[in-house]
């Protein structure tokens, strides 16, 4: 099968080109590097088993040209990180629905089945959890850009489902619960590589607010094997599915458990949000996933623990400064396995929230 995937070198896209090349499939990735990476893709690209189209999904050209190539479409370019989001609200909205516009119009065009991938951000401030996929959104003021984003992958929803509704286009769409894993960069406010880089560091914990906000971490290779099933899955066209691990940690927790995982003697520090923050941020006090549906459809269950997923992001990050400190290649293998071990989560001193 032929797979375009929309924003491919970036942290979720590139995990899930690995997927597709090691069935095998035919692979095409566009990307305009704006937050994607070319280390995260260039070893299939250079073997050959991915095409690279360098560019934007703003390009109508460059995607229809993508799209005709292709049996399914994963849209996943976006911008990312709450940070970013509210620097460039402006942006965020341009390059999320122009971008949709564009990859919708053409997958209708050319009678693609096309996946959508939106965001846990749609639900806004719901106080009601579990959140269900008809659980009732509760946005902020749109003068607050922290909910621009949102603004955005709403409108990408409603066009998926339009498109379905009105030209029987193929369309699925997801909402992803902070998923993490390697690969993944702190640069544009992710907590958890932010975090894991303060520990390995040696430097303070920054811990937004009081830390008593919890959020549900999902394992990136959960989250590929959930985009593949609905990819595949014929039943699971015109419907919204919610991607995530329903197992919440407080942010204080989560940075104590980092503390551990990395065996660091660094602080926590408490940091008030208006310091952290340009104007306009408003935070969330939590955000749990109902993934029935998912699981209803393709038995899917997340089979990583929160803990596989932050040894995958400290083994990351700690190869990453090997390589730029010229370790030697064996001790950089060690350093992967060790902590790439599987950890059943009651064998820790995590709190049982986080389990």
């Amino acid at each position: 099968m032929r797979y375009l995937i929309t924003g491919g070198a970036g942290f979720i896209g590139s995990h899930l080109a690995d997927a597709l090349t090691a069935q095998p499939s035919n692979v095409t990735i566009v990307d305009d590097f704006s937050t994607g990476r070319r280390e995260n893709i260039e070893q299939l690209v250079a073997s050959g088993t991915v095409q690279l189209l360098e560019g934007s999904v703003t390009d109508p050209a460059l995607i229809d040209d993508a799209m005709a190539e292709c049996d399914y479409c994963i849209h996943l370019a976006s911008a990312v990180g709450v940070k970013l989001v509210v620097s460039n609200p402006l942006q965020t909205l341009h390059r999320i629905v122009h971008g949709s516009d564009v990859v919708m119009a053409a997958a209708a065009r050319h009678s693609k089945r096309v996946l959508f991938a939106s965001t846990s951000e749609v639900y806004g401030k719901a106080s009601h959890q579990p959140l269900h996929e008809e659980a009732d959104r509760v946005l902020g003021s749109s003068s607050k850009s922290r909910w621009t984003y949102a603004i955005a992958k709403t409108y990408g929803e409603a066009l998926a489902h339009s498109y379905h509704r009105e030209h029987g286009t193929d369309t699925t769409v997801v909402r992803l619960f902070n998923t993490i894993g390697a690969r993944q960069r702190g640069t544009y406010g992710m907590v958890v590589p932010r975090l894991v880089a303060q520990a390995i560091a040696g430097s303070s914990l920054t811990v937004y607010g009081d830390g008593s906000q919890s959020r549900c971490f999902l394992h990136v290779t959960d989250a590929v094997d959930a985009i593949l099933a609905l990819t595949h899955h014929p039943a699971a066209t015109g419907r919204t599915f919610n991607i995530g691990n329903p197992m919440p940690v407080t942010i204080l927790q989560l940075a104590r458990m980092i503390l551990g995982r990395t065996q660091s003697r660094s602080q926590i520090a408490l940091i008030p949000y208006e310091q952290a923050y340009d104007s306009g941020f408003e935070e969330l006090g939590r955000r749990r996933p109902d993934t029935r549906a998912l699981t209803e459809l393709t038995g899917w269950r997340p089979r990583h623990t929160l803990y596989d997923a932050l040894d995958d992001v400290i083994a990351y990050q700690r190869a990453e400064l090997a390589i730029a400190g010229h370790r030697q290649p064996d001790q950089l293998e060690h350093q992967r396995h060790r902590h790439q071990r599987p950890v059943s989560i009651q064998s820790t001193q995590a709190t049982p929230a986080a389990a």
